[in-house]
């Protein structure tokens, strides 16, 4: 699952989706971008020795990141009203090209530097038309760093710029000036065009772009500008050219309707409801649709960049829709005791919704832009969704009556879940000192020194518990396949006798009451066959964690144990062998030796288990990450939910990616 990249890697290692509303809320330039709009903060010189600070890691993260930060800024330029059409090329070799047709980086000399423009922008850190000065009103790249770093982290870079009726051409190598800034030819057309190669010194584990990443992330940019047509085209094999078009003039109403569709939900109602709002310099567009799932997708964005851990936007919009959900349903007596209240969860089950603001002076969290933090846009997203969508249901009443509706339905499910918690407390009790019969926990007790395994079937679980270090490894067996939370309510899930011994056992609580503070191991450890079963069984505890527990993932605490494949014997000589291609490289060095193949942990005894896959001198574990939350939440809705035919695509398309697969 390419969503939550999993990589085999040393222990402890992360291993890691209407033009009027476009000319409304585009802001535009009031003042001229030329060479002196460019401020200059700082140099160069940190990027190639701290790469991770500036793209957040040096593997295929980082990789495409280089990629987004060009793309961005030519983002910029459509969001300034200049710029309608971007293309993107992978080329042999892993070359980008980005060409888009805004007015181009200025050429004019900067009077600070001394040199043209657009050398200052590319050479140096925080150089940019971004800082106060009269480039953009509105910016995604709030930083300044992007041109400039990929120039740095780049085996080479050539820029050419469309301008004032010339051509310029200037090429660099590893962020170093190459050649100067000359005229190559005459147009009539304005624009930048940038072409890189990824520098193999920095990317040392890839430069292989993968087109599919880049299809995503292009493909969410053209949602958010409504009209703008981005082109990804991929020539790496010039007899099989792959090439997409994303443009879209229902922006982010069409985003909605796309993640419905590829997901398999069912809407229950025909069309999103959309709406947006201009004030000063700034503006709010919301879309949102509801399907008859039971999970929540929220997707946030500010001057276009994901806000993956939401803010002021989000709050904004959380609070008014459940106020006007209450204050609907109270009018048109949905609610029908005084004391009735819809919570916010309720208003947004089978809720998919996408908020976009832009506004100058954009307050994010770090380089990574995580969350917004300007509290001013709270009462702008809030008052727009209030006035908004308390309008659309006065005038769309049957519309309104089906997802209030759902809601009330949401409630009741919830007050269930409520009782059955608390049954299952008073029972187990879920919240007291009492822990599932079938754990064998650990004498340790600080919960970062301590590691849980949760191990399919008694047979395995009793060769772990007699195989593991006692003092800091717990060992909770489970038996069977467990429930599909994907198709679950809460209240089915919480009193389900397979995930309660999960939830008791980690001492943290469950869905909303979950807090990481109280987590009791600070290693969560799959243990399964390496079989189909297996497999299963990891996806269903994965989908549990993601759904209920998902601080465990987001905060690196789930890992899949590792057991070897094969046994090679010759002798009193034996090895393990994790992969196919390990297995025969050992047998070119152990000629005539004896093969097993396990096909389960339970075929394993004490000291095997122990020596092969618990034993923290010499495992292999895979941390599970997540490398992109909207690619995640889309595949456990297509593999583990309702409808079979975006499962079949989805494992039609990523079937050859398949290893080890015993049927």
């Amino acid at each position: 699952m390419d969503e939550i990249e999993i990589k085999a890697n040393a222990e402890n290692q992360e291993i890691t989706t209407p033009e009027e509303i476009i000319e409304t809320m585009n802001t535009v330039v009031t003042e001229e971008y030329n060479a002196d709009a460019i401020q200059v903060l700082e140099g160069l010189e940190a990027v190639r020795k701290r790469p991770g600070m500036y793209i957040g890691s040096t593997g295929p993260r980082g990789l495409h990141h280089l990629v987004y930060e060009i793309v961005d800024n030519s983002i910029d330029e459509a969001l300034a009203g200049y710029c309608t059409h971007i293309e993107v090329e992978i080329l042999p070799g892993n070359v980008i090209t980005v060409r888009d047709n805004g007015r181009g980086i200025p050429v004019g000399i900067n009077e600070q530097q001394g040199l043209p423009a657009v050398t200052v922008v590319l050479t140096v850190l925080h150089a940019g038309g971004k800082f106060g000065g009269s480039g953009y009103k509105v910016s995604g790249g709030l930083h300044g760093v992007g041109s400039s770093v990929v120039n740095a982290l780049s085996e080479w870079m050539e820029v050419e710029v469309s301008q004032n009726g010339h051509v310029h051409h200037q090429r660099f190598e590893r962020g170093n000036i190459k050649t100067n800034l000359t005229v190559i030819g005459d147009t009539n057309e304005t624009g930048t065009f940038i072409r890189f190669k990824p520098d193999a010194e920095i990317f040392q584990e890839t430069t292989e772009y993968d087109y599919e990443t880049l299809q995503r992330h292009l493909r969410e940019s053209a949602f958010l500008n409504a009209g703008l047509s981005i082109t990804l085209t991929d020539r790496r094999d010039e007899e099989n050219i792959v090439e997409d078009v994303f443009c879209y003039q229902g922006g982010l109403s069409s985003f909605v309707e796309h993640i419905n569709e590829s997901r398999g939900l069912t809407p229950i109602h025909e069309k999103p409801i959309h709406f947006s709002t201009v004030v000063g310099d700034r503006s709010a567009e919301v879309a949102l649709m509801y399907n008859d799932g039971y999970n929540e997708t929220m997707l946030s964005y500010a001057n276009n960049v994901h806000t993956v851990d939401g803010g002021t936007h989000e709050t904004g919009f959380k609070t008014a829709l459940t106020k006007v959900f209450n204050e609907y349903g109270k009018k048109y007596n949905y609610l029908k005791d005084a004391d009735k209240k819809l919570s916010g969860e309720d208003c947004r089950e089978g809720l998919v919704a996408i908020i976009s603001v832009k506004l100058t002076e954009a307050q994010f969290e770090g380089q990574t832009k995580g969350k917004l933090g300007n509290t001013d846009i709270t009462k702008l997203v809030s008052n727009t969704v209030y006035e908004k969508l308390s309008d659309f249901f006065e005038e769309n009443p049957a519309v309104a009556k089906s997802i209030i509706s759902k809601s009330l339905d949401a409630s009741r499910a919830r007050e269930a879940a409520r009782r059955a918690r608390e049954a299952a407390r008073r029972k187990s009790p879920l919240e007291s000192n009492s822990l599932p019969g079938k754990l064998a926990d650990c004498t340790e007790k600080d919960p970062s020194k301590t590691e849980i395994y949760i191990v399919e079937g008694d047979s395995a679980g009793g060769s772990a518990k007699e195989g593991r270090d006692r003092t800091i490894q717990a060992i909770l067996p489970l038996w069977g396949k467990m429930l599909n939370v994907e198709k679950s309510r809460p209240d089915k899930v919480i009193t389900n006798e397979k995930l309660l011994p999960v939830v008791t056992a980690l001492g943290a609580g469950f869905n909303e009451d979950f807090d990481v503070s109280k987590l009791r191991y600070h290693k969560v450890v799959i243990m399964a066959d390496a079989d189909v079963d297996g497999a299963h069984i990891r996806t269903l505890l994965l989908t549990f964690f993601f759904r209920y527990m998902r601080p465990l993932i987001d905060g690196g605490y789930v890992y899949i144990a590792q057991p070897p494949l094969y046994k090679l014997s010759k002798g009193k000589k034996h090895e393990y062998a994790y992969s196919d291609e390990e297995r025969d490289r050992k047998m070119q060095e152990m000629p005539g030796a004896d093969i097993q193949r396990y096909k389960g942990l339970g075929e394993m005894d004490p000291e095997q288990l122990w020596e092969t896959t618990m034993n923290p001198e010499n495992r292999i574990m895979l941390r599970v990450t997540l490398e992109d939350a909207i690619q995640a939440d889309e595949t456990f809705s297509i593999l583990m939910g309702d409808q079979v035919e975006p499962r079949r695509d989805f494992i039609t398309k990523n079937a050859r990616y398949v290893q080890n697969l015993d049927i």
